[in-house]
This record gives C-alpha cells, structure tokens and sequence, in this order.
C-alpha cells in the first residue's frame, strides 16, 4: 500500500509527463498547419509568377488599346477565382488545425480529469477519521476546477466557430464583390 505523499508524488510526475506530451503535440501540430500555409504560400507566390509572367507578356503583345483592355479583362476573372481558392484553402489549413488542437486538448484533459479522480477516491479509502470536511472541500475543489474546464472548452470552441464564420463570410464576400467586379471589366 502507497502512503498519501507517495501517491500525490506519483500523481504529480504523471501529470506533468502527460502535460509535456500534451504540449509536444500541440507543438507538433502547430508546426504541421504552418508547414501546410507555407506550402500553400510557396506555391500560390510561384504560379502567381509564372502567370503574372504570361499575362504581362501576352499584354505587350497587344496591338491596339481594345485588344490590351480585351487581354486584362480576360485575365480578372480567373485571378479572382484563384483569389478564392486560395482564401477558402487557407480556412480549410486552419480549421483542420484548430480541431486537431482541440482534439488532443480534450482527450489531454478528460485523461487528467480520470487519474485525478482516481487518486482522489485512492486518498479518500485511506483517509483517517474526522478528514470528512478536507475531503469534501478536496473532491468540490476538483467538481470546480472540471467546470472551469468544462466551460473553457466550450468558450474555446465557441470563439473557434466565430472565427469560421467570419474568415468564410470574409471569403464569401470577397467572392461576391469578385464576381459583381470581374463582370463589369469584362464588359
């Protein structure tokens, strides 16, 4: 049988080796969703080039104002639609990060939570008598501190979808305004 400071000592080490775990995920998975967004970067900056490239070639080739304002109208619509693409890729790199975040957070801290009433049950079988109010005032510490988790995670992932919301209304309306402005070049 483990004396109480035994196992408040072995709860401690296995808490900070799960927070460290914890944090090295997260680190990991931080370092992934960068990987990807300069992915994306590298490689919208390099087909951005290579058609900025094509385009500027092909307008000194124009003939005639009609045919130069023919040639820049012509290349509006498609950059608007990369524009689009790009915004709506960017928003997928970053929810899929933000719900792996969460994901190993929530899975972290339900883990916590269980080995932390685990050692509080261990405690409570080998309390001596008359502990009953530490005990209590212990297991409504711990009823309060699952709370203020439980309520985090859920402004957590309240302000999470907020931030969805607007970085796809921001790609929705740049996506209108777009294709109301590609329109009228056109014309």
């Amino acid at each position: 049988m483990f004396s109480i400071p035994e196992q408040f000592s072995s709860a401690t080490k296995t808490n900070l080796e799960a927070q460290f775990a914890l944090f090295s995920s997260l680190t990991s998975k931080a370092f992934e969703g960068i990987e990807k967004i300069v992915e994306l970067n590298l490689t919208a900056a390099k087909a951005t080039l290579e058609e900025s490239t094509a385009a500027a070639k092909q307008l000194l080739s124009a003939k005639d104002p009609q045919e130069f304002f023919s040639l820049s109208a012509a290349q509006a619509q498609p950059s608007a639609e990369k524009a689009v693409a790009y915004g709506r890729h960017l928003v997928a790199i970053t929810s899929g990060t933000q719900a792996e975040f969460s994901k190993a957070a929530e899975s972290q801290i339900a883990e916590t939570n269980r080995k932390v009433l685990s050692l509080v049950e261990e405690v409570t079988k080998n309390a001596p008598a008359g502990s009953e109010n530490a005990v209590a005032m212990l297991k409504s510490a711990i009823g309060n501190a699952n709370a203020g988790y439980e309520q985090f995670s859920k402004t957590s992932k309240q302000a999470v979808e907020t931030i969805e919301a607007n970085l796809t209304s921001a790609v929705n309306q740049f996506t209108q305004a777009a294709e109301k402005a590609v329109p009228r070049t056109a014309k």
